[in-house]
């Protein structure tokens, strides 16, 4: 029993020790700058992302200027169309512009290009915005 014992507190020490240096490791990393996750080209949502910037009405001067985040949540129906949008962020009203855009796109994702795991889910997509209109 006392050899189980040592045994356990033993383990409890070196997994601790192992979670302290993954930390340390995480925080001494170039800055503590997050890499970017590239995506790839053919990524049926980079289209998305590139019909957003092409309708998305910058001159609004009731938007905040300089680089606004957002973060825009949706869903994906099974005929490919774009669904439930919501965006939250910096600015309240460049989010509505946001949700304007993607629920009146006429574009549906291709359903070749979509896993059968991937339709009628959640997505979270960051949006970031350089608003320069004054």
């Amino acid at each position: 029993m006392k050899n189980k014992i040592q045994i356990l507190v033993s383990s409890i020490i070196i997994c601790g020790f192992a979670g302290i240096m993954n930390n340390v490791k995480a925080q001494s990393t170039n800055n503590n700058t997050i890499e970017e996750v590239l995506i790839n080209k053919n990524d049926p949502f980079a289209e998305i992302r590139n019909l957003l910037v092409q309708n998305f009405d910058f001159t609004n001067s009731d938007y905040k200027e300089g680089i606004v985040n957002s973060e825009v949540k949706f869903d994906i129906a099974e005929n490919g169309k774009i669904v439930n949008v919501r965006s939250k962020g910096e600015c309240k009203n460049v989010s509505k512009e946001i949700e304007n855009v993607l629920s009146h796109l006429q574009y549906r994702i291709d359903p070749d290009k979509l896993s059968q795991n991937m339709i009628a889910s959640s997505y979270v997509m960051p949006v970031k915005l350089d608003i320069n209109n004054r």
